[in-house]
């Protein structure tokens, strides 16, 4: 699995250099109340929404435009966000950007690890911090990750997502996503299930090729 910090990294970087969003980046002299919410949220919630959107199946470029997406989906309904939810709907958001983008790229039979090449998500000074093994390693762990999560049923993946790669809580989760508690540790045990299963399957495919699984 490919470390946090490196993707954190990359998403702080990436928020500089989004064009639209980059001169609301910082206060300005004059700036109305939405003005300064939307502000407020990109700097909080930013990195979240983008790890998100990656975890949930999007590839670095279209995470990029999917983050932009969710926050002008956020400024038009500005309105109607209640203050201390705006991480919910940000996530709800997200969850339905992903899933619109995914179909898109379905059907186009785009590759999905195709950050994998031309768009390696780490950069130059983090390409050369670990050594080519470590590379490669973090490389096919995120491969794998990908893998088994593009293979999950959303409402999983998501509930997967928020408490093991973003170490939320299943209290948490739940008033995030606006679910009962109960719910989310169901979904929460099927998809450890079915991330246990599929590693197993994957482990078993390295370790004997051409057998099947």
């Amino acid at each position: 699995m490919a470390s946090p910090e490196l993707e954190l990294s990359r998403s702080s970087a990436r928020l500089a250099r989004l064009a639209f969003f980059g001169s609301r980046s910082l206060p300005r002299n004059g700036e109305n109340a939405s003005e300064a919410r939307i502000r407020t949220l990109m700097k909080s919630h930013f990195d979240f929404v983008w790890r998100s959107l990656r975890r949930l199946g999007l590839s670095p470029v279209d995470a990029d435009d999917g983050t932009q997406e969710v926050f002008v989906v956020a400024s038009r309904k500005l309105s109607l966000i209640v203050p201390e939810s705006e991480k919910r709907f940000l996530f709800a958001t997200a969850l339905r950007v992903a899933s619109t983008r995914r179909r898109g790229l379905k059907r186009r039979r785009e590759d999905p690890h195709a950050w994998l090449g031309e768009e390696d998500p780490l950069s130059e000074r983090e390409r050369s911090e670990p050594g080519p093994e470590r590379l490669t390693e973090l490389a096919h762990a995120r491969r794998d990750l990908d893998e088994i999560l593009l293979a999950m049923k959303l409402e999983q993946r998501a509930v997967f997502v928020l408490y093991e790669l973003e170490e939320m809580t299943v209290p948490e989760i739940a008033n995030l996503l606006d679910l009962p508690a109960g719910t989310v540790s169901s979904r929460l045990r099927v998809a450890r299930e079915e991330f246990d299963q599929s590693l197993r399957r994957m482990r078993a495919r390295e370790q004997f090729p051409g057998a099947k699984t």
